[in-house]
C-alpha cells in the first residue's frame, strides 16, 4: 500500500533505506528533533510529513503583511512522491535509535486516510507513541483508533480559510477520539484579539469536551519576531480562559527552516 510523502518525508534522518548516511537539516549528526509545539513540546520526535491539504491558509498581520502557511508546499496533491507503507515504517526503524515518538503531519494526514491507518498501525507495533496532526476537517475511525495524541488545529476566520461544517466535524472527531481512548488537544493559531471570541464561540461544544488543559492557543508567525508580538495576545488568552500558552520551539531553535 501506498501512501504519499512531502518533499521532506521521513525527518531528520541520518540513514537512508539503501544505508547511506544522510545529512540532517538540524545540523546535529542523530536523527530525530523535537516535537515543538502542544502537549509534548521537547520530546525528541520523528515527524513523517504527508503531501495534500484542503485548506489554503493565509494571515494578514498587524502591520499588513500576508503570512501564508509554512507548508505550502504541501498543498498540491500532484506534488511529493510516493512510498510504501512498509518502506517508511523500515525507515523510522533504521533512524528511531532512543526515539520512541512519531508525529504524522502535513498538509492534512487524514486526506489519506487508509494508508495513514496501516502507517499508524504498524508503528503502534514498534511501540512507538503516534501523534496526528490534523486541521480537524477529515474524521476517520480506524486512524483514531491507531493514534496515541490526535492534535486538532481547527483554522480560525484569521486564517483566510473557510470550510463549511467544521465545528461539527471537529466535534465529531473529539467524540472518536473519547470513544477509543485517544488523548486530545485542540491547537488554535491567534493572530488577532478577535480570535478568542471566535474560539469560545464556534467550538464551545469541543471545548467543553476536551476541558480547558487540552486547548492550546499558538502565536501565528513564522519568525521569532512575529510570534513573539503575537505571543502577547496568546498570554492574555491563557490567562483569561485557563488555556495553555503554545509555544513554536522549532521556530525558537531553528528559525522557519524545512525539516527541522
Amino acid at each position: 500500500m501506498k501512501i504519499r510523502l512531502s518533499r521532506e518525508g521521513v525527518f531528520p534522518i541520518t540513514r537512508g533505506l539503501d544505508g547511506r548516511s544522510l545529512p540532517t537539516a538540524t545540523g546535529v549528526a542523530s536523527s530525530g528533533t523535537i516535537q515543538g509545539e502542544g502537549r509534548l513540546a521537547g520530546v525528541p520526535s520523528l515527524f513523517v510529513r504527508l503531501q495534500g491539504c484542503n485548506l489554503r491558509c493565509r494571515w494578514w498581520t498587524a502591520d499588513g503583511r500576508v503570512v501564508s502557511c509554512d507548508t505550502s508546499h504541501t498543498w498540491d496533491t500532484g506534488r511529493g512522491y510516493e512510498m510504501e507503507v512498509e518502506e517508511v515504517l523500515e525507515l523510522v526503524r533504521q533512524n528511531r535509535g532512543a526515539l520512541r515518538h512519531v508525529v504524522v503531519t502535513g498538509g492534512e494526514p487524514m486526506l489519506q486516510a487508509v494508508p495513514l491507518a496501516a502507517l499508524l498501525e504498524g508503528l503502534q507495533h514498534m511501540a512507538m507513541h503516534t501523534t496526528v496532526e490534523t486541521n480537524g476537517t477529515v474524521a476517520d475511525s480506524e486512524v483514531v483508533r491507531h493514534t496515541d495524541l490526535m492534535s486538532i488545529s481547527p483554522k480560525l476566520s484569521s486564517s483566510g480559510s473557510k470550510f463549511e461544517g467544521l465545528e461539527e466535524s471537529v466535534r465529531h472527531l473529539v467524540g472518536l477520539c473519547k470513544e477509543s481512548g485517544s488523548d486530545i488537544q485542540l491547537k488554535f493559531v491567534v493572530a488577532c484579539e478577535a480570535d478568542e471570541e471566535e474560539i469560545k464561540r464556534r467550538f464551545a461544544e469541543s471545548l467543553a469536551l476536551v476541558g480547558a488543559q487540552d486547548v492550546f492557543v499558538m502565536p501565528m508567525g513564522i519568525s521569532r519576531s512575529d510570534l513573539q508580538d503575537n505571543g502577547q495576545l496568546c498570554l492574555k488568552m491563557s490567562l483569561r480562559n485557563g488555556w495553555r500558552f503554545g509555544p513554536r520551539l522549532h521556530i525558537d531553535l531553528f528559525g522557519n527552516r524545512e525539516a527541522t
